[in-house]
Formats: C-alpha cells, sequence, structure tokens
C-alpha cells in the first residue's frame, strides 16, 4: 500500500515543495534518486521516490535510459532497493514544514529553476544539489565563481596553518575574492575570519554546512556563522534539522570544490576531507593547491600527498595562488613593454583565450570553452593560431599558456 503524496499548502509551488521534499528524504549523491529527478522532474520524482504512487512503464523507460547514458548498471539503481531504503524517511515527509522552519530561522529555499541559482554549481551534472537552503542576503546567491577561492584545511590545524590561512584567505578577500570554506573549527575558522576582517567582495565569505541551516555547527564557531550570515552566505542542501554526520562533511565538500575558481588546501592530513575537497575540485577541472609543511608535521602529510601525486600545485602566497587561478579569468595580461607586443594582432577573441589559458596546469579544449564564453570550433581554433606564435602549448592532456 502506499502512502499519500504530501499535500501542498496555500503558497507552496508544487515543484518547489517537491524539491524540498527530496532534499529531506535522499541524499544528494544517491545515484537511483539523482537519476529519479533528471528523468522524471521534481514532482514525479518525489511521487515515485516517497511511494505515493508506482513509476509508470514509460517513466520506467526513461529512467533505465538515462541510467545507461549516465554509465549506471541495473544493479547500481536498482528502484525497489532504492524505495525500500528512502520508506522511514517517506513515512514522516512535511516538505511544507521544513520551509516554515527555515523561514522561522531567518533562511530561504532556492532551486536550480530559479534565476538566482549559482550557474557554477551545474558543473556537478548529476549530483548538483536537489535545492539549496541558505541564510544571509540573498542578493548575493548568483556570486561569481571565476572570483571567488575555496581554502579548507584541518580542523586540528597547527599555529603556522592558522597563520598561512588567515594571510592567504586575508590577502585575497583584500584584493576582492570571495572565500568559500566549510566553517568548521581550524582552517575554516581562521579563512572566515579573516575574510570578514579585511573582505572587499560580495558576498565576503561562504560557508557550505554540513547539516540543516537552522543549526549553526559547530556550536563553538556560532559567533562566528553568525557574521558570516550577516556579511556573506551560509548555504546548505540537507533539510533543516538535519544532523551533520560524517558523510555529509563528504558530500558538502563537492558544494566547496564547485562554487570556487579553484581550491587551496592550507593543512590536511593524510586522510581528510580537505583532500575530498581538492579530489573534488580536480575532479571538475578546477585547479589546485597545496601549501607546504614541515615533513615531520602530520598536519601536512595530506598536502604533501596531493602535491606528489600530481594533483595539486604547490603554492607559498597569496600571487602563487593567483597565477594557479588564472585561467578562470581572473587575471589580466601584465601592463609591461614586451608583453603588450605579445597580444598585438590578436582577434579580441583569442586574447580571451589566451587569458583563459592556464600558466601552470593543463586545460581541455571544453573547459576553456566555458571558461572563455567561446564555442568549440572557437577554442580550437584559437588555440592553433596561439601555438603558431609560440603562445600556447598542447598537449595530450590539454593546453597551457607558454611562459
Amino acid at each position: 500500500m502506499h502512502s499519500s503524496p504530501p499535500a501542498p499548502r496555500p503558497g507552496h509551488d508544487p515543484p518547489r515543495l517537491a524539491r524540498a521534499g527530496l532534499s529531506r528524504l535522499v541524499e544528494p549523491t544517491d545515484p537511483a534518486a539523482m537519476l529519479l529527478l533528471a528523468a522524471l522532474g521534481p514532482v514525479p520524482a518525489l511521487e515515485v521516490a516517497a511511494g505515493a504512487r508506482p513509476i509508470a512503464a514509460a517513466e520506467h523507460a526513461v529512467f533505465a535510459r538515462a541510467a545507461a547514458e549516465a554509465g549506471y548498471g541495473p544493479r547500481q539503481v536498482d528502484l525497489r532497493r532504492s524505495l525500500a531504503r528512502w520508506s522511514a524517511r517517506a513515512a514522516e515527509l512535511d516538505p511544507a514544514g521544513d520551509l516554515e522552519t527555515a523561514a522561522r530561522a531567518g533562511a530561504w529555499f532556492a532551486t536550480p529553476e530559479d534565476p538566482d541559482w549559482p550557474v557554477a554549481l551545474a558543473d556537478l551534472g548529476l549530483f548538483q544539489p536537489v535545492a539549496l537552503w541558505g541564510r544571509g542576503d540573498r542578493r548575493h546567491l548568483p556570486f561569481p565563481a571565476a572570483r571567488s577561492v575555496a581554502v579548507v584545511g584541518s580542523r586540528d590545524c597547527s599555529t603556522y596553518g592558522r597563520q598561512v590561512a588567515l594571510d592567504l584567505a586575508g590577502a585575497l578577500a583584500a584584493r576582492g575574492w570571495s572565500i568559500v570554506s566549510g566553517g568548521a573549527y581550524g582552517i575554516d575558522q581562521a579563512v572566515h575570519s579573516a575574510a570578514l576582517a579585511t573582505g572587499t567582495a560580495q558576498p565576503v565569505t561562504v560557508s557550505v554546512m554540513a547539516g540543516g541551516i537552522d543549526r549553526l555547527y559547530p556550536r563553538g564557531n556560532e559567533d562566528l556563522l553568525r557574521e558570516v550570515e550577516a556579511s556573506g552566505l551560509l548555504l546548505a542542501e540537507a533539510a533543516p534539522g538535519c544532523t551533520p554526520s560524517r558523510y555529509r562533511f563528504l558530500q558538502r565538500n563537492r558544494l566547496i570544490a564547485a562554487l570556487a575558481a579553484g581550491t587551496v588546501v592550507v593543512e590536511a592530513r593524510w586522510r581528510s576531507g580537505a583532500q575530498s575537497t581538492a579530489h573534488h575540485a580536480d575532479g571538475l577541472s578546477r585547479p589546485v593547491g597545496a601549501v607546504p609543511g614541515s615533513v615531520h608535521a602530520g598536519t601536512s602529510a595530506g598536502c604533501h600527498r596531493l602535491v606528489r601525486e600530481g594533483t595539486a600545485v604547490l603554492v607559498t602566497d597569496v600571487d602563487e595562488v593567483l597565477e594557479l587561478i588564472q585561467p578562470l579569468g581572473t587575471a589580466t595580461v601584465p601592463d609591461r613593454p614586451g608583453q603588450l607586443s605579445v597580444v598585438d594582432g590578436l582577434s579580441d577573441r583569442d586574447r580571451v583565450l589566451l587569458d583563459a589559458l592556464p600558466l601552470t596546469v593543463r586545460s581541455r579544449p571544453d573547459h576553456l570553452a566555458r571558461v572563455a564564453g567561446l564555442s568549440a570550433r572557437e577554442v580550437l581554433g584559437g588555440l592553433r593560431r596561439l601555438e603558431e606564435r609560440g603562445l600556447a602549448d598542447g598537449a595530450g592532456e590539454g593546453w597551457r599558456r607558454r611562459r
């Protein structure tokens, strides 16, 4: 016997209500849930996932086709098992109540259908958030990822790590960059504090929370998080009241990576959440920087590992961080004699493409097309022209600017 679907209340738009329900019912990296949402849309997806009705034959065909196209086999996205997994939460589903709880906490609710949805989250593909619950001035929500840097690291940071985090985040924020982090103790705490003290961007800083937006966690950072709310944004994808459990911390790391032009890991142990954020950034073709530390310090072992494995580039100051994230159009060609002659004769489109090329890492043509705002044909033609002039260097894994 199927349960009844959540009853709409006056003033609640059905798709928004459905997304609010899905944000509580399913985990954001559950492939079966995300495929169901992508295949059917929010309202039918919630009806099926919550057990309000069985999936129709035509809908199941669309779902199966979407799963196959995404590379998932029937066993990996078995709907019968998924429905059994979701049934316990479905019994107490009340999305309208969650929206009202959020409103009482001074929070708002955003969905991918809203015009102010952060466009950078689309890079997460199938696993972009079902929705976002937020606190702070919503006018800041569509902030550009191209002018944001994620700075993350260990909760149990050293004095050295904390000082480096303060210096880097403070210098970036003073130059007009938004700082994205996780609101935790240690490095996160330092970078949010530095951004609040020196930041000039809007928003100054963004904290992506692992639990519900109505609970400021950790409790010891409540005052800091309220300051973030006042000058920046608090964001969460979990429904109000959700506990910030370990797996939710790992899930939210993909959002931190997606909302920034690049990620800098200040300190990280051999196994840490900060490394998770770095790997998400790398998977999104976002550059990753890692700050070196003592070879005897366990808090820097993860940073050294990221550099050694090729995931991250070693960075030691704000100028090296800015050089690293330059491919996202954040730096201009230096105004020096000799540099000016380099771009003489280039078309406007080729100049934009040159600015989008990284100096140290390599970038794929499809990524350069998104960064530069050019078509694939314009990028490929421009890369060949830049290569002929000795300005670009292409290899199997991608392209970079030739020094």
